[in-house]
């Protein structure tokens, strides 16, 4: 007949101590004292008739009834912790928190977020949108979609795409006479004021020098200091916006906005990359959400193949 089992709490103690070989290390790992793990092991010992230790004065050593039990209860708990860890990836793998500027989230990310929810269904994604920078470790962030010099040491990052800004306008304001650059000195200007933090693009004082156009004051007209807002402003016809030109891509490819005319300035001082900590890029879901953000992009970059400039 076999003899009943020891409390599982009492193997667990006898584990953590025999790997340690430390009651002290032992007690901080199972968030207890050392003299509640001395009292379990006492009753262990007595419930088996054998000891389990020797006391040195400054060491502790198992014995041989100590040595022979202990590969055993080793491989079980390694295979509990296993078996628990396994939970916690495939719950890791359900869940995906994605960090973006809130511009690029709400004009470009969610309009075709559902196409990666509809081929992934087995992932819940949850967006956090921000300007500054996610901490990977703080923030609880999976990826990110970030607009830099690509230039992130401890991080996994891949280029996605060049950017570049362009004035764009309601379809109703060329109707109203806005025909060339010159036409600006009587439409308003709309202006995205960015963050000291970011990448700086091309704002109205030089897209208006390149453009040959400098006796028109770049300094007057609207103000936002989030992107999508002013391109709002834009659909509205409020004004024209000089604006990111991966942002803009759906009102202009729907005709909310139209590009009244020239220059395009590239952002010379960053790109879009994704971006993850380093490892994690073969997560199913990681990969998965990268796969389908490459496949978009590229996608985005060939629908501007078609767009013309409206006048001229």
């Amino acid at each position: 007949m076999s003899r009943p089992l020891p409390p599982l709490n009492a193997l667990r103690a006898f584990e953590a101590i025999a790997r340690h070989l430390s009651f002290s290390r032992a007690a901080d790992e199972l968030h207890v004292t050392p003299a509640a793990l001395s009292h379990q092991i006492h009753g262990l010992e007595e419930q088996l008739g054998v000891a389990l230790f020797h006391r040195r004065s400054r060491a502790i050593e198992l014995t041989g009834a100590g040595r022979l039990i202990y590969p055993g209860l080793h491989a079980g708990f390694e295979s509990v912790r296993d078996a628990v860890g396994r939970l916690d990836r495939a719950r890791e793998d359900r869940f995906l928190v994605i960090s973006a500027t809130p511009g690029l989230t709400a004009k470009w990310l969610v309009p075709r977020l559902w196409r990666f929810l509809t081929a992934h269904p087995g992932i819940d994604a949850r967006i956090s949108a921000n300007m500054r920078y996610a901490d990977f470790i703080t923030d609880d962030v999976d990826v990110a979609i970030r607009l830099s010099d690509g230039v992130h040491p401890e991080l996994h990052v891949e280029k996605l795409i060049d950017d570049s800004v362009l004035p764009v306008c309601s379809p109703r304001l060329v109707e109203e006479g806005l025909r060339r650059v010159d036409d600006l000195r009587r439409f308003t200007l709309i202006h995205y004021d960015i963050p000291m933090s970011a990448p700086s693009p091309p704002q109205w004082a030089e897209w208006l020098r390149v453009a040959g156009a400098t006796s028109i004051d770049a300094t007057r007209g609207l103000r936002f200091n989030v992107a999508d807002h002013a391109l709002d402003a834009a659909v509205a016809g409020a004004g024209v916006s000089l604006t990111f030109k991966l942002m803009a891509s759906d009102d202009v490819r729907s005709r909310r906005l139209v590009i009244p005319f020239g220059p395009e300035l590239p952002i010379t001082e960053g790109a879009y990359h994704f971006v993850c900590p380093r490892g994690h890029e073969t997560r199913p879901n990681v990969r998965a959400f990268r796969d389908w953000l490459f496949a978009e992009m590229a996608e985005t970059r060939a629908q501007w193949a078609t767009v013309r400039i409206e006048v001229g």
